[in-house]
């Protein structure tokens, strides 16, 4: 049997992986699993900052979020051979931080231990096969319109990144002005979009890594603007972009490993406390098969019928990610959806996942380095990466409204929510409604599966009840 030393000592890596049954190589997978690390990175400086204000220690939680991430990252590529890589997922941990510990006033530990037995109910669901089925009862039609869904999704996450995009009173969202923010958000975005077309360049020319070259270059150019005044950092929005060289405290992990065993229901309430977990528990299963469902469907790791061949290991190795990053001390740990970068970037399997886990790893040493690397300087990647994604919307059907509209509302919702998982339930509810009422006047039939009607309710449930 083959030793996990010999695969990651390379021995055996290209037969374990399977890298020439997927067509790539070492050097593929490696760059690959650079660039999604890369594009993740940002996951360091914001999820200790989240979580902090509910009252954890900021670098316990950096430490908890790399070690989280590494561990998930790494059963992902042992246990289901897919270049998906892990961490603590945005949005669950701003409902975790704001919501459960700040407008309900729970402590963070009865937060973390929601989250370990959401973590604990994800693996008796992933080994009962209910997850696997709930993934291959989303008709196909509809998993090609959730991959382009959350390809805006992602482009919009970058366009906000890159200061592009930003909030206007009037209408929500507006650009940037170059001229009265020039030295801040300014710069910032006119950064960006240099290194968004030199990323399209590369790409069209067919260079390697051409989306973490991007990156790089979009950061080396913004240190440049610093040295030169061009970009003025206030301390308040806009940070120094020169590498930070302080190391880590590797002490305070003390304050948060474990402590979701510390609990203190006192005032909680079991009601209240279910209440919570099934809150995470909705929230994580659809981002992680929303994001399964895209990222897959951009790597043409689906089949015909559109489903995943090694989905039950690969939702496995989430739900353990998510019980070890409770008790690491971090929110809900999840499938991230940048993946897709390294997928963009040639990442087919998971050597690329070994990669990126093993940067999280070594990201404990040098966590101040990596999360000086600003949004700005990834946005570019997350926005060429939302292009890719969305070309999956030319597989669907549009002649076929009762296909092609509950996919066109799920595409619709992701961004305009700002949640994959929003845009799963709307375009799962619309679905249901629109084909059974449809079935009783249509000649033809479409097959609506019984898991299916399960979902929809309990969508609905969601939102009367959550």
């Amino acid at each position: 049997m083959r030793s996990v030393s010999s695969v990651i000592g390379g021995y055996e890596m290209a037969d374990f992986f399977k890298l020439k049954e997927n067509n790539t190589n070492v050097k593929t997978e490696v760059l690959a699993g650079i660039t999604t690390f890369m594009t993740m990175a940002y996951i360091l400086a914001v999820n200790p900052n989240m979580l902090s204000a509910a009252g954890m220690d900021a670098e316990a939680v950096l430490i908890a979020t790399c070690l989280a991430s590494f561990v998930g990252t790494l059963c992902m590529a042992l246990f289901a051979n897919y270049p998906f890589a892990l961490a603590p997922g945005m949005g669950l941990n701003a409902y975790f931080a704001f919501t459960v510990c700040g407008s309900m006033g729970y402590p963070w530990q009865v937060a973390l231990f929601a989250v370990f037995v959401e973590g604990i109910i994800f693996i008796i669901l992933s080994l009962t096969n209910v997850r696997e089925a709930i993934f291959n009862s989303i008709p196909l039609t509809l998993k090609k319109g959730v991959g382009a869904g959350i390809g805006l999704f992602v482009a919009f996450i970058g366009l906000q990144d890159a200061k592009i995009v930003v909030n206007s009173d009037s209408t929500l969202v507006t650009y940037v002005s170059f001229r009265n923010e020039w030295h801040t958000a300014g710069i910032c975005a006119l950064l960006a979009l240099i290194g968004l077309l030199l990323i399209a360049i590369l790409e069209v020319k067919k260079v390697r890594g051409g989306i973490l070259i991007g990156i790089i270059v979009t950061w080396v150019l913004g240190i440049l603007a610093q040295l030169c005044g061009i970009y003025v950092p206030d301390n308040e929005n806009f940070f120094s972009l020169l590498p930070n060289m302080h190391f880590t405290d590797f002490t305070k992990i003390g304050l948060t490993f474990g402590q979701c065993f510390n609990v203190d229901f006192k005032g909680v309430g079991f009601f209240n406390f279910v209440v919570v977990m099934l809150s995470f528990l909705f929230v994580d299963m659809f981002d992680t098969i929303g994001t399964l469902i895209g990222v897959s469907d951009r790597a043409g790791l689906l089949d015909k019928e559109g489903k995943l061949e090694r989905v039950k290991p690969a939702l496995l190795a989430d739900a353990i990610a998510t019980c070890a990053g409770a008790i690491f001390g971090t929110s809900t740990t999840t499938t991230y959806v940048e993946s897709s970068a390294g997928v963009g970037a040639g990442a087919r399997t998971g050597l690329a996942s070994v990669v990126t886990g093993l940067l999280f790893l070594v990201a404990i040493f040098f966590a101040p380095i990596f999360v000086s690397i600003p949004g700005f300087a990834v946005a570019p990647a997350l926005i060429y990466v939302g292009f890719l994604m969305l070309t999956s919307i030319l597989e669907i059907d549009f002649t076929d409204i009762r296909e092609a509209f509950p996919a066109f509302l799920a595409v619709l919702a992701m961004p305009l929510m700002y949640s994959i998982a929003e845009g799963i339930s709307i375009g799962v509810i619309s679905y249901v409604v629109i084909n059974f009422v449809c079935n009783f006047f249509c000649k033809e039939k479409k097959k609506i599966t019984p898991l299916m009607y399960v979902l929809a309710v309990l969508f609905v449930c969601k939102y009367i009840f959550l």
